[in-house]
């Protein structure tokens, strides 16, 4: 098999592994809490559900933060599908009441995500 096959499917299979961890370390408590807290309005009815998970998203978002101290994307140095996946619900992450003020290299993140040509922003519910 080519080199250049090799790394096609060594940065595919990358990739896979983090849109699994966007479906199971990161979405089920970052967009849950979002969800409940900002869209439902209803944090009351979800706290013990909200203080389970709140220290599971932030253990996702330093999974982040560290893995964007030294690149600039996910999947190596352009932007994927990986990124579109892992922005969705990390950018919108405060109004699930986590607080992204130390997350400096996930900021950085996300100006990068923004800069994108074909980049729109969410929509308001």
């Amino acid at each position: 098999m080519h080199y250049l096959s090799l790394q096609i499917i060594n940065w595919a299979g990358f990739v896979e592994r983090l849109l699994f961890f966007e479906q199971y370390s990161h979405e089920p408590y970052i967009a849950t809490l979002r969800f409940w807290i900002s869209i439902l309005k209803d944090k009351q009815a979800n706290l013990s559900q909200i203080e389970q998970r709140m220290p599971l998203g932030y253990a996702a978002l330093n999974v982040m933060e560290s893995h964007l101290k030294d690149r600039d994307f996910f999947a190596g140095n352009a932007y994927s599908v990986a990124d579109i996946a892992l922005y969705a619900y990390t950018h919108v992450a405060e109004e699930g009441e986590y607080d992204l003020s130390t997350y400096k290299h996930i900021k950085r993140w996300f100006s990068r995500i923004e800069s994108q040509a074909a980049y729109m922003p969410i929509v308001k519910i």
